[in-house]
């Protein structure tokens, strides 16, 4: 069952792969035309196979439910697929709304890259910690996870926004930061092709180190140490000698997979910009070329209007609740629980800073693409990087 749920993920990933190059054929069509808003067979067949996608990903989800007994949304690798099959139920939900075929161009590609960043981190199905044994897993962690996949619809509005109206003819700080978020999308795609290529090629080595608390530990790296542990020896023959020795107060392993990370989104991007010999925001501006953007303002908006009373519930009331029942406390300044209240007060800024202050346009796309930093940072950094009552995760 496990095995079957994995290919229909895996099938559910072509398909949203497949679909993405319907939606960039819809755009392509309508080229030099004034109705691009408007779907036509290719996005027909793309919004189709989108659905197909789901569909599959959803018996993904159904099947590893019932293999492992509980929701699977227990380890990043599960939480993280969640993430990428509710983006994608909220790009069709939306899509039916507003029937833009280049909304599922640049929102796909996202839900494409969060799965393929999912299946870098250990599958296997484990018993649940005593304190994920509750009803309040699914509730708080699904009802979570919904709000910010619609809340990432505003992201794929703003960055079609910015990719229209700032001007690529000069650089300038406009131009910089949004070169920026796409090489962070490119630097992602660097971590996954990374992990995987030394994944295939079985790659391990093995440390004694000397942790913050005077203990001797081992450490396996699954990528070749550029930073090593603190006082490590190396202990498998042939394997790559760390450049350098982090102190123990730094976690050498997850310092080297950004590292790496960087390295490779580098070298990407310089290969893309060699290819394009311009910028990849310059790059995309004829595919937003007759996009309405009001309409695409409308979407940004409306996601974050959805988005942001379930995110509410999910991570902030129904925590809390559980908090109580697990911790006896409802709030404790976990780096969790700090960062989804960050989240909460960044989108609530949004909203008043829309409705009382008129930030539309260009300035609320801004605002949607910083929303969805903040997300991503909370669901990478925090995750990995800052310890916690949530570092089960």
């Amino acid at each position: 069952m496990v095995n079957l749920s994995a290919n229909l993920l895996f099938i559910a990933f072509i398909l949203y792969l497949v679909a993405t190059l319907f939606f960039g054929g819809a755009i392509k069509e309508k080229k030099g035309t004034n109705d691009s808003n408007k779907p036509n067979s290719w996005a027909k067949i793309g919004i189709v196979i989108s659905i197909i996608g789901f569909i599959a990903q959803l018996g993904y989800f159904i099947l590893r439910w019932v293999a492992a007994g509980h929701a699977p949304v227990s380890n990043l690798y599960e939480y993280t697929t969640f993430f990428g099959m509710a983006l994608v139920g909220a790009f069709i939900a939306i899509y039916f709304i507003y029937k833009t075929p280049l909304l599922g161009l640049f929102t796909l590609p996202v839900a494409v890259l969060v799965i393929a960043y999912a299946s870098m981190f250990p599958r296997e199905i484990t018993p649940l910690i005593p304190s994920l044994q509750s009803n309040w897993l699914h509730i708080h962690v699904t009802t979570a996870a919904l709000g910010e996949a619609i809340l990432a619809i505003s992201f794929a509005a703003g960055l079609i926004y910015l990719v229209k109206v700032v001007d690529q003819s000069k650089s300038s700080k406009r131009t910089f930061w949004l070169e920026l978020v796409l090489f962070g999308l490119i630097t992602t795609l660097g971590f996954v092709l990374v992990s995987t290529t030394f994944s295939m090629m079985d790659y391990e080595s093995k440390f004694t180190w000397i942790d913050k608390g005077g203990n001797e530990s081992e450490l396996i790296y699954t990528i070749p140490a550029v930073t090593g542990p603190h006082e490590g020896k190396l202990l498998t023959k042939g394997a790559f000698e760390p450049i350098i020795e982090m102190p123990a107060i730094i976690n050498a392993k997850k310092l080297n997979t950004v590292i790496w990370s960087l390295g490779a989104g580098l070298l990407l991007y310089g290969a893309v910009r060699l290819l394009l010999r311009k910028r990849i925001a310059a790059s995309l501006q004829p595919l937003v070329k007759n996009i309405n953007l009001d309409l695409v303002d409308e979407i940004g908006y409306r996601s974050v209007l959805i988005g942001f009373p379930v995110f509410t519930l999910g991570a902030l009331i129904f925590a809390m609740i559980w908090a109580q029942v697990a911790w006896t406390r409802f709030w404790g300044w976990d780096p969790k629980e700090v960062w989804a209240l960050i989240t909460w007060l960044f989108y609530a800024a949004f909203l008043h800073l829309r409705l009382s202050k008129g930030w539309h346009g260009e300035k609320s796309a801004w605002l949607a693409v910083i929303g969805f930093v903040i997300i991503m940072f909370n669901l990478v950094a925090v995750n990995l990087v800052i310890a916690g009552l949530h570092s089960y995760a």
